[in-house]
């Protein structure tokens, strides 16, 4: 467990104050997605205010709560939870009420010789589903307030500038090592040894990982791939250059995913149409829901991608395989409880018999939720991430693709590459989520609006008589 410095823990402490102060200054729109994403980027990671009978108040949860009371106590604004359709309605019912599955099938702590890992209580699942409840604030929030195409917009020019602000950071770190959160927060979050990649660093910033610094840099080349496509001719060349940067970004932290990721999505979103785009987002979405079906039946190609690694990176080659050996032991010992999974407290692993001390690693979200929350969790989770995309999808597919906005289409793809990044790592974050929000509540408001433009071409006009 960490232990930051009175500054880390001040920073937590007068978040909301500072998500106050964007929704006086800013439109709801900009205020949220700015309270969510610099949240996440400057709050120190993995510190947490623990109080009893309530979730921790993190860097994840703080910003989401502080954006809800915003709403709420300034705006006065009604927050609909209901999202009207009934497979969101069920997918958020489940995510939310499956914890309570999860605690009452844990009855039984686990002993060993030398520790035991305590069972599940009824008042653990309050904290749980107060949790999955905090977890889809950004969801919620997002499809009030993103959902239309001025605000998509405003979603992607957030994330090229804050990549351009983040980078300042990042190329620090890369030339001096990680440093900044130990030297402003007091400690260091993670290891530092997997810090060093050829020769050099990636930087970490006030992020978990580096690899969450190196998606989000993805994240942001993406956006201003999008950007650059929409600006006129002779504003291009600027924007080509801030592209060309983020791109740099992207190869400076020197993760072999995010590298993958940029190559794959740029020139698509550059040169190729948003049917195709959009099409191409909810296919991945839908192979990343169905892959723990795919790894379970051995009809995913894991020696063919073993071959195809090792052909680039032996060492990065042995690594994936340590990780896909890892899955499979979790795989078997999540399918001990299907349903419901395991829950918290490490109980989703596998653990020596003497210490009681963890044997596997998980680094996948999906084996994570696969392990903790069964079945019904997971498929709540993935399915409810993906169903903006697959509606998207048949939206586009329906009517004309020239209505859906170009900045739909980028962050369709963004999000399920987000997705699909979830497989090896646990990269869902709240902006995820707010991602899902949006495009789920602008295809909601473009259905409206085309449903709205057909009920008043079947009207008849009205004759007016002057007599």
């Amino acid at each position: 467990m960490v232990s930051g410095n009175p500054i880390a823990w001040l920073m937590l402490l007068i978040w909301p104050v500072v998500v106050r102060q964007m929704y006086l200054r800013l439109d709801p729109a900009r205020a949220l997605i700015w309270a969510i994403l610099a949240g996440y980027l400057i709050l120190p990671p993995v510190l947490a205010i623990n109080l009893p009978l309530v979730p921790d108040f993190t860097k994840y949860t703080i910003p989401s709560l502080a954006a809800l009371f915003c709403c709420w106590l300034m705006l006065k604004h009604r927050i609909a939870v209901d999202p009207g359709h009934w497979p969101e309605r069920m997918l958020m019912l489940t995510y939310v009420l499956s914890a309570f599955g999860t605690v009452l099938t844990n009855p039984e702590p686990l002993v060993f010789l030398q520790d035991i890992i305590p069972a599940m209580k009824i008042y653990d699942s309050a904290s749980a589903v107060a949790t999955q409840m905090i977890a889809l604030l950004p969801f919620v929030l997002a499809r009030r307030y993103l959902s239309g195409d001025k605000a998509l917009r405003s979603l992607t020019l957030a994330l090229v500038a804050a990549g351009l602000a983040y980078s300042a950071p990042m190329l620090l770190e890369a030339a001096v090592s990680p440093q900044l959160n130990l030297w402003i927060y007091g400690y260091f979050q993670h290891d530092f040894f997997q810090t060093i990649r050829a020769g050099g660093y990636r930087p970490v910033v006030f992020l978990p990982h580096g690899l969450w610094v190196a998606f989000f840099a993805f994240m942001c080349a993406a956006s201003a791939a999008v950007v650059l496509r929409d600006l006129p001719a002779d504003s291009r060349p600027k924007q080509l250059a801030i592209l060309l940067y983020l791109i740099f970004m992207v190869a400076l932290c020197k993760s072999a995913g995010a590298i993958a990721f940029t190559v794959f999505a740029v020139p698509i979103l550059l040169l190729v149409n948003r049917r195709f785009i959009i099409l191409l987002a909810a296919s991945i979405a839908i192979i990343v829901v169905v892959y723990p079906i795919l790894r379970g039946a051995h009809m995913v190609p894991l020696q063919l991608i073993l071959d195809i690694a090792s052909s680039f990176n032996p060492e990065r080659a042995a690594s994936l395989n340590f990780r896909i050996m890892n899955e499979e032991l979790l795989l078997d010992h999540a399918a001990n409880k299907p349903l419901f999974g395991w829950g918290g407290f490490n109980r989703s692993f596998l653990h020596d018999p003497i210490t009681g001390r963890t044997t596997v690693i998980a680094d996948g979200a999906w084996i994570i939720v696969l392990g903790t929350y069964g079945w019904f969790g997971y498929i709540a989770s993935f399915g409810l991430l993906a169903l903006p995309l697959v509606r998207l999808a048949l939206f586009a597919l329906r009517n004309d693709v020239a209505s859906v906005s170009s900045f739909a289409a980028g962050l369709a793809l963004i999000l399920a590459l987000n997705l699909l990044d979830m497989l090896p790592n646990a990269t869902e974050i709240p902006f995820t989520w707010l991602l899902a929000g949006a495009l789920f509540g602008y295809v909601e408001k473009k259905s409206a609006e085309g449903k709205l433009g057909k009920e008043s071409s079947r009207k008849p006009g009205l004759k007016v008589v002057i007599g």
